[in-house]
C-alpha cells in the first residue's frame, strides 16, 4: 500500500471556494473552509475511491500574523487504497468554533481535546470538550506562539477534577452493589500515572472514566524554543522504551525537508538498531502483560533480552534508555568495531528465551483464561478509534509502515507482517512474539549483507559538526562550529508528516520550518494516544481483573502519551 502523492480529484459537489487545493507539498493537501468539514470528511470515508477510513492525526498550529489566526490540521489514511490527505482548516481567533468529527471517526475524540486544551479552539458536538494534556487550574493554552514557555501553574486540589462515570439508562434498575472506585495511578493496577475512576456492579464495571494523568513533558512547546539538533534528546523521552526508534522518526523527517540524503552506513545501522529496539519493547510489553496476569517467570526471561540489547545501545551511544544517537544526516558516532559480533550474539541469545516464554505459557489455563476474548475488538472499529501497530495486526487488519510505505531499507529484506483475528489480549501477545522473530530475521539478513564502508554521517558543514580534530586545527571548520551551535541548522521553509512503524504503531512527526534556525512547529503522532482512548470502550462490562490484564497488551507509554 504505498503512499500516494498525486493530486486527489476534489468532491464535485461542494461550492467551488470551499476547497483549495495545495500544489508541491509532500503529500495531498486541501485547505477546507469550515463549513463543509462534516460533509467532506462523511464523503471521504464513504467514498470507495478514496476510503479514508484512519484519521491519523489532527493539530493545531497557530499563525499569529495571519487573519485566520489558527490552522487545524488533519491527517488522514486510507487503509485500503493506501493514499494519504493532508485537509487544512483555517479558524480565526475571533471564532474559534469548528465542528467534531467524532461522529465520523471516533478516533477524533481526545485529538480534538487536544487541540482545545493546546490552543483554546471549541469543537461544537464534542460530548467531553475539557483539557487532557494540563490540569484543570491551567490558564491559557501553551501552544499558541505568545504563551510564556515557563510560565506554571499549580494544581490544588480543591480544582481537580473529579470524574464521575455514568452507566447507561438501563442499567440504573439494575445495579445494586453500585460503588465507584480509583483503579490506578499505581504499577500494578494502571502503570503509573494512568488513572481508571469506576463504576462498579459487584465486579463489573459498568462505566469508567480515563485519566491519563500530568507527566505532560511539553516536547512539542520545548522543539519551538530549541534548534533542531537539540530536539534529539527530547524525543528520547517519548516512547523511552525503544527510544532510537522515535530518533529515527524525527531525524528522518528533518533530513526529507534538508533534502539530506543519509550515508549508507548510517541507514543500515539504523535498521538493525530499530529492529533490535522493537525486539526490547515487545519484551516489555509481553512481560508487562504476563506479570499483570500473575505469570511473574516470564516477566524475567523476557526482561533478560532487553537488557543484552542495552548492552548493543550502550557501545554504540553512552547511554542504555534514552541513547540520543540519531543526528540530522546520521548517527552521533561510528558503529563500535565489534557491532556486528555483538549482534550475531545477540540473534543467537534472544530466541531461547522467546521460545521458553512460549512454551511456559502456550497452553497454561490460568493464561488462556486471562486473555482469550478480553478487550476483543474488530478491525474496523480499531481502524474508526485511530488504531496502529501490533495492536491494530492482531485485529486482523494487515497494515505496516515499514512495509507500505517503505522506508531505509525494509524493501531490500524479506520479511513477513503477522496479523492475527481475535483482537485480543491473547492475540497482541502473539503478534508481538511473532514479530520479534521477523525483527531478528531483518537483522540477520542486514548482518549478512555486511557493514557498508564509508562515513556515519552527511559530510555536509551545514548540518553535520566537523570532527573535532579538524575544529581545533582549522579556521574554517571552527566556524562551521560555532555557527551550528548558536544558531543551528537553517532547514529551508517548508512542512512534511513522516512516518515510521514505532514498536506500538505509527510514530509520525509533523514537521513544520519558517527557515530558521529553531523548528516553528512539531507535532508527534504518539501511537498509544488513539489506541488509550479505546480503553473505557474496551473495559466497560468486563471485570475489574480484566482492566488489569487488558492494559499491559495495549502497550501504552506515559512519555509518549503525555508529552
Amino acid at each position: 500500500m504505498p503512499t500516494t502523492t498525486a493530486p486527489l480529484p476534489l468532491p464535485e459537489r461542494f461550492p467551488a471556494d470551499s476547497i483549495q487545493l495545495r500544489e508541491g507539498l509532500d503529500q495531498p493537501t486541501w485547505i477546507v473552509r469550515r463549513e463543509i468539514l462534516v460533509d467532506l470528511a462523511r464523503e471521504l470515508t464513504a467514498d470507495p475511491e478514496t476510503g479514508f477510513d484512519l484519521l491519523l492525526d489532527l493539530c493545531g498550529v497557530d499563525y499569529p500574523d495571519r487573519e485566520e489566526r489558527f490552522e487545524v490540521v488533519y491527517h488522514l489514511a486510507s487503509l485500503r487504497g493506501g493514499g494519504r490527505l493532508r485537509l487544512k482548516v483555517p479558524v480565526p481567533e475571533d471564532d474559534p468554533v469548528l465542528p467534531s468529527l467524532i461522529d465520523v471517526w471516533k478516533g477524533a475524540d481526545w485529538f480534538e481535546r487536544e487541540v482545545y486544551d493546546m490552543f483554546g479552539l471549541h469543537f461544537e458536538g464534542h460530548p467531553n470538550l475539557r483539557r487532557i494534556l494540563t490540569h484543570e487550574a491551567f490558564q491559557g493554552h501553551p501552544l499558541r506562539k505568545d504563551y510564556d514557555p515557563a510560565r506554571r501553574w499549580i494544581l490544588t486540589e480543591d480544582k481537580m477534577y473529579r470524574p464521575q462515570p455514568e452507566p447507561p439508562m438501563d442499567a440504573e434498575d439494575d445495579m445494586f452493589e453500585r460503588m465507584t472506585i480509583n483503579i490506578g495511578p499505581s504499577h500494578p493496577a494502571m502503570h503509573g500515572t494512568f488513572r481508571v475512576v469506576a463504576t462498579l456492579d459487584g465486579e463489573i464495571i459498568s462505566a469508567s472514566e480515563v485519566e491519563i494523568g500530568y507527566l505532560h513533558r511539553c516536547f512539542e512547546k520545548m522543539a519551538e524554543t530549541h534548534t533542531w539538533q537539540q530536539v534529539i534528546p527530547y524525543t528520547d523521552r517519548l516512547n523511552y522504551c525503544s527510544s532510537f526508534i522515535n530518533n529515527v522518526g524525527y531525524c528522518r523527517a528533518v533530513e526529507t525537508l534538508l533534502n539530506v540524503e543519509v550515508p549508507p552506513r548510517a541507514v543500515w545501522a539504523r535498521t538493525i538498531l530499530s529492529e533490535f529496539s522493537r525486539v526490547m519493547d515487545h519484551c516489555v510489553c509481553n512481560g508487562s502483560s504476563l506479570v499483570d496476569s500473575g505469570a511473574l517467570t516470564n516477566f524475567w526471561y523476557l526482561f533478560q533480552p532487553r537488557e543484552e540489547i542495552y548492552g548493543l545501545l550502550e557501545a554504540c551511544s553512552g547511554a542504555r534508555l534514552t541513547v540520543s544517537y540519531c543526528r540530522i544526516g546520521g548517527l552521533a558516532a561510528d558503529l563500535p568495531p565489534d557491532f556486528e559480533a555483538r549482534c550475531r550474539a545477540l540473534l543467537e541469545t534472544i530466541p531461547a528465551f522467546i521460545d521458553d516464554v512460549e512454551k511456559l505459557i502456550v497452553s497454561n489455563r490460568i493464561w488462556l483464561d486471562r486473555a482469550v476474548g478480553i478487550a476483543a475488538i474488530g478491525g474496523e472499529e480499531a481502524v474508526n478509534w485511530g488504531w496502529t501497530g501490533p495492536c491494530l495486526r492482531a485485529s486482523g487488519v494487515d497494515y505496516d509502515v515499514r512495509r507500505d510505505n517503505p522506508y531505509d531499507l525494509y524493501d531490500t529484506v524479506d520479511w513477513d507482517v503477522p496479523v492475527f483475528h481475535g483482537g485480543d489480549v491473547h492475540d497482541r501477545f502473539r503478534v508481538r512474539i511473532s514479530e520479534i522473530r521477523e525483527s531478528l530475521k531483518i537483522i540477520r539478513q542486514l548482518l549478512d549483507r555486511g557493514m557498508p564502508e564509508g562515513p556515519f554521517i552527511v559530510d555536509d558543514p551545514h548540518v553535520a559538526l566537523p570532527p573535532k580534530e579538524v575544529a581545533y586545527n582549522q579556521m574554517e571548520a571552527m566556524i562551521y562550529h560555532f555557527k551550528l551551535i548558536m544558531d543551528g541548522i537553517q532547514v529551508p521553509p517548508g512542512e512534511i508528516y513522516s512516518a515510521v512503524e514505532g514498536a506500538n504503531g505509527e510514530l509520525g512527526f509533523y514537521v513544520l520550518s519558517d527557515g530558521s534556525g529553531k523548528p516553528y512547529r512539531i507535532k508527534v503522532r504518539p501511537p498509544c494516544f488513539p489506541i488509550f482512548s479505546t480503553f473505557s470502550r474496551l473495559i466497560n462490562g468486563g471485570t475489574i481483573s480484566d482492566a488489569v490484564v487488558s492494559l499491559g497488551g495495549l502497550n501504552v507509554i506515559a512519555g509518549e502519551l503525555e508529552r
